[in-house]
């Protein structure tokens, strides 16, 4: 990682476009080109791999597979796997600056199931398909099987499908193999969509100077290919369910904790086996990344356990984790790896340890720094080895959260930013961190933007009406241009 630098958080889904959804597409392409031309160094974003429960990011089916919701179809169209009035006909959605998740669920469908069936059109692309099911058949072949199983049982998780393959006997897969064999295809081929597009990107933004930094949850969720293939690396009854899900305690904004229901892992298998499973993670993470963000760093210290029949996460315990033991057995096996470690929430001095053994840039959030009593989210205690955010996708957008601050607050605020005359408090926060000693800043595309609390990207502990902001191509002014532009340079941030 570069030192003295910066970048802007926005996600994929986020980008305009005229399909419904931020994809791969042109406007992904013009967005690498504006962080070129603001001398921006990082491209943040959410999760890319494919999304379940509540159109989270953060609860996948899979830890590999990419999202096909981003597939873009101009692209599929100039590869001649699509018309134009396949899909320029079509109704996306009715908001440009909404995500209607529901209805792209219906009718993306169609449109990736004529592109993947004309893609016997071409000896070229067949040839590239089969090189892609080689080099990625480690999780490919699971993730298609347990894709198109799940659709043949209604889209239900494997704890619900038949005894036999619930359990993922080989004769149960060797019986489905062959009767969906055609879902299995579809499956697998817009994987290679999906990574062809997104490759292609990365390496558009790389040959301008700019990093993409991915994001990595640290769990899986409870109904995903890793639970129903590889269940002894979770903690789970005799018929593969969890016993146990995580989540974060009680505290002051969440007087009944968050209840995630991601499983928890058998942290003593994982050790018996080297962490073997983590390592081949963090390196198919590199593939697609240059960067790593490791979300919830704290539960590898230690993690809070929740009874899986529990309504709240208000009650439950302390168990360690697996500490610097596996990040020690990941620079072993990979080498120096630039990793960013999400080190929010409740932050103990074993996870102060854990963050100080490992070496990785933790994360300072300016909005964690007013009001109350100093603390160490207040810029003049940032050290260089951080990485300085306004916000991240789980706080209000800060116009929001400015507003809910009362007088003596937004006072304390203004005069700790030496907030100027009619200098927007967006613009004073992005000062405070590009000014601070930290060698990483980040803004969230909304906060650049002035954007107000209707773009917020996540509330956590809630379900719906999430993840669904999008920015419009309007928004993106040159006055908006020229102040990240002045900013970073002022600050000593621009590449060089």
């Amino acid at each position: 990682m570069r030192r003295r630098s910066s970048g802007v958080l926005m996600h994929i889904t986020s980008l305009p476009g005229k399909q419904g959804i931020g994809t791969f597409g042109k406007s992904a392409y013009d967005f690498v080109d504006f962080l070129e031309e603001t001398q921006q160094t990082y491209w943040q974003l959410l999760p890319l791999t494919t999304t379940s429960y509540g159109d989270s990011p953060y609860q996948s089916f899979s830890a590999v597979a990419g999202n096909l919701n981003l597939i873009d179809f101009d692209l599929l169209e100039e590869e001649g796997l699509l018309e134009k009035v396949d899909y320029e006909g079509v109704n996306f959605g009715d908001n440009p600056e909404k995500v209607d998740y529901g209805l792209l669920f219906d009718v993306r469908r169609p449109i990736l199931e004529k592109a993947v069936a004309n893609v016997v059109k071409s000896d070229k692309v067949l040839a590239e398909i089969e090189k892609f099911e080689k080099e990625n058949a480690s999780w490919l072949v699971d993730y298609a099987e347990y894709m198109a199983i799940k659709e043949n049982f209604g889209y239900q998780s494997f704890i619900h499908w038949d005894e036999d393959i619930k359990r993922a006997e080989i004769s149960a897969r060797e019986k489905y193999c062959i009767e969906l064999q055609d879902s299995i295809r579809y499956y697998t081929i817009t994987q290679y969509f999906f990574f062809k597009q997104w490759l292609a990107l990365k390496n558009y933004a790389n040959s301008k100077g700019i990093k993409i930094i991915g994001d990595m949850p640290i769990y899986v969720s409870a109904d995903s290919v890793e639970m129903w293939t590889m269940p002894e690396l979770f903690k789970v009854n005799e018929d593969n369910e969890p016993l146990y899900v995580a989540g974060c305690p009680a505290d002051d904004f969440s007087p009944t904790g968050q209840l995630w229901g991601n499983p928890i892992y058998n942290w003593e298998k994982h050790r018996e086996q080297n962490y073997s499973w983590w390592v081949y993670r963090v390196q198919e993470s590199f593939k697609i990344y240059d960067v790593l963000r490791i979300d919830h760093f704290k539960g590898f210290s230690d993690y809070w356990q929740i009874d899986s029949n529990a309504e709240t996460a208000a009650i439950g315990t302390w168990e360690a984790g697996p500490g610097i033991e596996l990040f020690e057995k990941i620079k072993a096996e990979l080498g120096d790896l630039p990793i960013i470690a999400e080190n929010l929430g409740f932050i103990d001095a074993k996870a102060e340890k854990l963050l100080e053994d490992s070496t990785y840039p933790g994360m300072k959030i300016l909005q964690f720094a007013f009001p109350g009593e100093d603390n160490l989210d207040r810029p003049h205690h940032y050290t260089q080895n951080s990485v300085a955010y306004t916000g991240t996708h789980d706080n209000d957008v800060v116009n929001g959260w400015y507003a809910e601050l009362d007088e003596k607050g937004k006072e304390f605020v203004d005069t700790y930013l030496n907030r100027r005359d009619g200098e927007k408090i967006t613009e004073a926060m992005i000062r405070g961190i590009y000014s601070s000693v930290s060698d990483y800043a980040i803004v969230t595309m909304q906060d650049l933007l002035d954007k107000d609390t209707t773009s917020r990207m996540n509330i956590p502990s809630t379900v719906g009406g999430n993840w669904e902001w999008r920015m419009l191509e309007e928004d993106l002014t040159s006055e908006r241009k020229e102040f990240l532009k002045n900013i970073t340079k002022l600050y000593a941030r621009e590449r060089g």
